[in-house]
C-alpha cells in the first residue's frame, strides 16, 4: 500500500502541505481535489519522488521514496498534465522507448508492448505520427506508458481534461479496467471525475486535508441531496409553477431557475423522498412538467463549504 505520515513541506516561510496523512490501498481510486494553491501538486511531487519532503515520510509497497527512490518509483506509473509525449515520434517508437528506460527487453518488452495497445486500443495508430493523433488518442498513449511495465501504482494529472465527452467517457472506463487490482491517484479539479470514477475522495485546502471520504458520502453534504430539480416546458414560466409545490406538505422549500426554466424541490426532512408525492402531483393536475431528476448533491457546492471552512 502508500503510506503518507505526517508529511510536511515548507518553502522559507511558506507551509505548502501541513502535517498531511493518509493510506491507500490496491483496488482503491483516489480522487485528490483542491483548488489553486492548496498545496495538491507540491503533495503529488512529494509522493512520486520529485520532491523531498520538510518533516514526514512516504512509504511505497515498503519503499521509502526518500531512501528508496528509484525501488519506489519502479512501482509507479506516472500521467502527467496534457500527456506530453515525443510529437515526432509514433505510438509504437515511443511505447518500445519507455519500454526500454523501464528495463523491459526481448519477449517481455514485446508482451507489454502488445498488451497496453490491446487495453488502450491503439492498434490503428500505432504507426501514425503522435503530432497527428487526437487529444484522445494522445491520452491513449500516455496511459499507454504509464503502465507499460505494469505497475502497482497509477498516478495520473487531470486524465480527462480538455477531453470531449466521448473520449472522456473511454478514458475513464479504461481506468475502471486498470484500477481492479492497482492503486490509481487522480489529480483534478473537474468535480464528476470523481463520482464518475474514484472510490474515495481527499479534498485539501491551506495544506491540510479537510475532507476524506467515499464520494457519495460528500454528496450527502450538499443541500441539493434528496432534492428534485424539475425541467418544465419552454412555454411555461418556473416561477409561475412555484405555489402549486409550494403547498405540499412534504415540500420545504421551492427554488426557481428562470433561465434554466428549472424548479428545485427540497424535502422537509431530508431523510425522506418526496419524489412520489411530486409525480402524483404533476400527473394530478397535468402541470407542465418535461422532466423530474432526484438530485444526489452537488459537489461543487462542498467542495466551496469544506474550502470555505478552511479559510479559503
Amino acid at each position: 500500500m502508500i503510506e503518507i505520515d505526517h508529511l510536511v513541506k515548507r518553502f522559507d516561510d511558506l507551509v505548502a502541505v501541513n502535517d498531511v496523512s493518509f493510506r491507500l490501498a490496491p483496488g482503491e481510486v483516489l480522487g485528490f481535489l483542491g483548488p489553486n494553491g492548496a498545496g495538491k501538486s507540491t503533495t503529488m511531487k512529494i509522493l512520486t519522488g520529485f520532491l523531498k519532503p520538510t518533516e514526514g515520510t512516504v512509504t511505497v509497497f515498503g519503499c521509502d521514496i526518500e531512501r528508496d527512490t528509484i525501488a519506489a518509483q519502479r512501482q509507479m506509473g506516472y500521467l502527467p498534465e496534457g500527456a506530453p509525449c515525443y510529437d515526432e515520434m509514433t505510438p509504437r517508437s515511443f511505447l518500445k522507448f519507455i519500454a526500454a528506460a523501464r528495463g523491459l527487453t526481448g519477449g517481455e518488452q514485446k508482451r507489454q508492448l502488445a498488451k497496453v495497445v490491446g487495453t488502450m486500443s491503439l492498434e490503428g495508430v500505432l504507426d501514425q505520427r503522435i503530432e497527428t493523433l487526437s487529444k484522445g488518442f494522445k491520452r491513449r498513449v500516455g496511459l499507454a506508458q504509464a503502465i507499460i511495465h505494469d505497475p502497482q501504482v497509477l498516478v495520473l494529472d487531470e486524465p480527462t481534461d480538455g477531453l470531449d465527452p466521448n473520449q472522456k467517457h473511454q478514458v475513464r472506463e479504461m481506468i475502471r479496467g486498470l484500477a481492479k487490482d492497482k492503486i490509481v491517484i487522480i489529480s483534478t479539479h473537474i468535480l464528476e471525475e470523481v463520482t464518475a470514477v474514484c472510490s474515495r475522495a481527499v479534498i485539501i485546502a491551506r495544506g491540510r486535508i479537510v475532507a476524506d471520504c467515499e464520494p457519495s458520502a460528500l454528496e450527502r453534504r450538499s443541500k441539493y441531496h434528496g432534492a428534485l430539480t424539475l425541467t418544465l416546458d419552454e412555454a411555461v414560466v418556473a416561477a409561475d409553477l412555484l405555489g402549486a409545490f409550494a403547498g405540499l406538505d412534504e415540500v420545504g422549500l421551492v427554488e426557481a431557475s428562470t433561465t434554466a426554466n428549472q424548479l428545485t424541490l427540497f424535502p422537509r426532512d431530508a431523510s425522506a423522498s418526496i419524489l412520489l408525492s411530486v409525480s402524483q402531483l404533476v400527473r394530478d393536475r397535468d402541470l407542465a412538467v418535461t422532466g423530474i431528476v432526484q438530485e444526489k448533491g452537488r459537489l461543487d457546492e462542498v467542495f466551496r463549504e469544506v474550502t470555505s471552512e478552511a479559510g479559503l
